[in-house]
């Protein structure tokens, strides 16, 4: 088994963990504050099929992954009637902000769990140029949970902050919505609809054109989340040691 098949592998189940968990979080919230939507249709549920998405989760992002472009997709969204809502406004503001917040509490149990396996001499090695970077120890023998940890956390701060941008129909969008003055809210809402049509035409032109601008605008937080967190980590391999 190559290490970029295995690297698959370990990438592979955090993804899922935290695209699940991420949408469940908004249907938990919404029930907390009035909306059993997702509830009432079995949507709280951790069974990765039941978000499964067939074009956003499957048929895109292979068609992308075959073609050479950047992978991208997305899962069945969890029904949310805001109108249920206690309070409409700001019941939807945190019912989005739900979704990026697992993420980062996710993000943290792993760093706990990866200062508990942390072993010593811990680095990067694998087949580096494939994108297959894998922790190893100090003998250079592949370190499999402290390499899925260590992906386990920068999935969910990706996903995190990249849900938190303030493009329709991602989470940020609809936190920035219940900030805005009520005339402005309508119009910004009506953007909701064709948000996704939008955002792949910004994917497909960054790729076209080679932008990176999701790499720009994404990758200094996410770097110094990352730091944070492996401190967090450090922190509780130190205190055990």
């Amino acid at each position: 088994m190559t290490d970029t098949l295995t690297f698959a592998l370990v990438l592979i189940p955090a993804l899922v963990i935290a695209i699940v968990f991420h949408e469940v979080a908004h249907g938990y919230m919404a029930r907390l504050l009035g909306d059993s939507t997702a509830s009432d249709r079995g949507r709280l549920t951790l069974n990765p099929i039941k978000h499964v998405d067939p074009v956003g989760t499957l048929l895109v992002p292979g068609a992308l992954a075959l073609l050479g472009g950047p992978v991208f997709g997305w899962a069945k969204p969890v029904p949310v009637n805001k109108w249920r809502l206690d309070n409409p406004r700001f019941g939807m503001m945190a019912v989005a902000a739900a979704g990026p917040g697992s993420n980062f509490v996710l993000a943290g149990v792993g760093a706990v769990l990866l200062g508990l396996a942390m072993p010593a001499g811990l680095g990067f090695g694998g087949d580096m140029e494939a994108g297959a970077a894998l922790l190893v120890n100090a003998l250079g023998e592949p370190q499999w949970l402290a390499t899925g940890l260590f992906y386990f956390i920068l999935v969910n701060i990706f996903l995190g902050l990249f849900n938190l941008l303030p493009i329709p129909p991602f989470d940020g969008s609809h936190i920035v919505g219940g900030l805005m003055p009520d005339r402005m809210r309508a119009g910004w809402e009506k953007l909701q609809g064709v948000g996704m049509v939008l955002l792949i035409a910004l994917i497909a032109a960054s790729w076209v054109f080679g932008t990176a601008w999701v790499g720009t605008v994404l990758m200094p937080p996410v770097t110094f989340a990352m730091g944070f967190y492996l401190s967090l980590a450090d922190w509780v391999a130190a205190l055990i040691a």
